[in-house]
């Protein structure tokens, strides 16, 4: 893909980002179907929930496709039940602004790290997403629906990141994915300092 075209694709998605409803402030609703739809009302998750899934797959490893989304929904559930319970985690915006840009750029240059410390980042990163989700939650009583649609449709945002990238490697366009980790990294820079 031409610079130029990389560059454009990247300013329309940038101009796409704003804040997402899971943020802190808004009415989640309650139960699965709540939960469900709660990870794609916002630019910011659905395009790191996809990154994830572009990542793993530039991996070029079977235990990286399983390994870097589990890294994702299982510290993002933990980080749903911290702020459903009231715990504190510092900068959650930031964290979250900060997992578009970085997951967006190592998806666009292609960054292979060692397993550990690539689920390391990932891990880290979930748990900002999961903590915004469990903090708006305004009632309780349905959290465990809610956290099961929530875990689910974060694992479908996920396959289709998985076969956005394998889509790109049957029709031999590997710059495509690296076009939209640069993409995502715009609007990742763009959330951060919105």
């Amino acid at each position: 893909m031409k610079p130029s075209r990389t560059l454009i694709v990247s300013a329309i998605l940038a101009g796409l980002a704003g804040p997402a409803l899971a943020h802190t402030g808004h009415d989640a609703g309650s139960g699965f179907a709540a939960g469900f739809a709660h990870p794609f009302g916002g630019l910011d998750h659905l395009l790191a929930m996809a990154a994830v899934g572009l990542w793993a797959m530039q991996q070029n490893s079977r235990r990286a496709l399983i390994l870097l989304p589990a890294a994702f929904v299982l510290p993002m559930a933990l980080g749903f039940m911290l702020g459903l319970a009231g715990v504190a985690l510092p900068a959650v915006e930031t964290g979250i602004a900060l997992s578009v840009l970085v997951l967006g750029l190592l998806v666009a240059f292609a960054v292979r790290l060692p397993l550990a410390a690539a689920t390391a980042v990932t891990a880290l990163f979930a748990l900002f997403h999961g903590h915004a989700h469990g903090t708006e939650l305004p009632q309780a009583d349905l959290a465990l629906t809610y956290a099961a649609g929530m875990v689910f449709a974060t694992a479908l945002l996920h396959a289709a990141g998985l076969m956005a990238a394998k889509l790109t490697q049957k029709i031999a366009l590997p710059s495509l994915a690296r076009a939209a980790g640069a993409a995502c990294a715009v609007a990742g820079l763009v959330i951060l300092v919105g």
